[in-house]
């Protein structure tokens, strides 16, 4: 029996989406997706573990080495020490500096979120960062799981609202689900905002998009959204106001959940530097990171990309760069995709334009694409046996060889 046999939908309408069938019997949404993810941990986690055991074994250096290792500690490479900082110390009230006064990397890169729940979790059972920061990663991948089902299947039925869920928990770099980051407390207060707007439960994006600002960049995606969605309801109103009302209170609401959230997602720049009495200190913190790529550099929107692709690929770089943004755009326009909605649409457009603004593509670049997943729900994707097939293969295939690349030869 293949996976097109056992996940099927209930029924093709709306109130389908409450329930999933499985191999003839019929179980809540939630139960469905909760075991995806459940499965999907078990895998992921027995490659993690597989590569631990043989790494420690082998005394293979590996991000973030620490004097005995153990499994948690694995999952907190890179920079989690930042975080583990965060949680045991706060923030530092001034920013290092080298000999040159450049701004060396610090833990004002970071934001705050992640941090405060993982040191409640530790307050409340006496663990470590590491295992606390486990716990808190696994549980909020389980909530994104839950309402990125929710939102794609709102749209677009239960079998493209499943299969984005399963895509999305069995990628390559699905380990970020599980490891003391706060990419996967991020998925799932972005996809509950987005989901919010798709209900019209304007006031509703307000929290949610409130913490998202304070757990990763890249929140302002939010009110973008928020501005591009009022404009066509604003225009298809005006239209056909019968079957396009756009009332006066959702109106207000929209204006006051952008407004917001855009305050909440420009407010750290400024704690940072009131707090550290450091002009510009949360720009020049991130650009510290860059330093090994470009040196030294002046930041400049809309300039990362091609200032990375044409420092090591010269005018084939910009192409590339160029070509990146055509491809973008074009798979936004498709039919399968625009079904998703405008909001999914505006969502995907407003966070692919603030990675393009700011962000200096390097390792991390996947792992930041990962906010796009709504996108796998569009049915030329979720609708093809064979394209889901080799999507989900692939992605597990990859996951290995991603934890290879990413702890023992490429650092993100």
């Amino acid at each position: 029996m293949g996976l097109r046999d056992v996940f099927v939908p209930e029924r093709t309408d709306t109130a389908a989406t409450t329930r999933i069938g499985i191999a003839g019997r019929s179980y809540p949404w939630w139960v469905v997706v909760l075991g995806v993810y459940v499965v999907s941990r078990i895998v992921t986690t027995t490659f993690m573990l597989a590569l631990f055991i043989v790494a420690t074994t082998e005394h293979w250096t590996f991000a973030s080495p620490r004097a005995n290792p153990d499994f948690f500690t694995f999952s907190g490479s890179w920079d989690a020490s930042y975080y583990k900082q965060i949680a045991t110390q706060g923030y530092p009230t001034s920013i290092p500096t080298d000999t040159d006064g450049n701004v060396e990397q610090n833990a004002w890169a970071f934001l705050p979120l992640f941090p405060l729940i993982a040191r409640f979790v530790m307050a409340v059972t006496g663990l470590g960062f590491y295992p606390a920061g486990v716990i808190v990663a696994v549980v909020f991948g389980a909530v994104a799981a839950l309402v990125l089902y929710r939102l794609v299947a709102s749209r677009a039925g239960a079998t493209s609202g499943l299969w984005a869920t399963i895509l999305f928990c069995f990628g390559p770099l699905s380990f970020v689900l599980q490891i003391a980051y706060a990419e996967s407390l991020f998925f799932a207060l972005l996809f509950a905002s987005l989901w919010a707007a798709m209900v019209r439960r304007y006031w509703l994006v307000i929290p949610f998009g409130v913490l998202a600002a304070f757990t990763k960049p890249g929140a302002l995606a939010i009110p973008l959204m928020l501005a591009v969605v009022f404009v066509v309801r604003l225009l298809q109103r005006r239209r056909d106001a019968q079957v396009h009302p756009f009332a006066r209170r959702e109106r207000v609401a929209m204006v006051a959940a952008g407004v917001t959230t855009a305050v909440a997602g420009l407010a750290w720049p400024l704690i940072a530097s009131a707090v550290t009495g450091f002009p510009g200190a949360y720009l020049q913190t991130e650009l510290s990171w860059w330093t090994g790529f470009v040196g030294r550099v002046a930041f400049i929107p809309l300039t990362p990309w091609f200032m990375l692709t044409v420092k090591y690929a010269s005018v084939f770089g910009a192409l590339l760069v160029f070509a990146v943004i055509v491809g973008f755009v074009w798979m936004l326009t498709r039919p399968s995709v625009r079904a998703l909605g405008t909001e999914v649409v505006a969502y995907a457009a407003s966070f692919g334009l603030y990675l393009f603004a700011v962000f200096l593509p390097q390792q991390s670049l996947f792992r930041l694409l990962l906010p796009l997943s709504p996108l796998l729900g569009a049915q030329g994707l979720t609708h093809s046996r064979r394209a889901r097939s080799v999507v989900l293969g692939v992605g597990v295939a990859l996951q290995p060889v991603a934890i290879i690349l990413l702890w023992f030869l490429g650092y993100p």
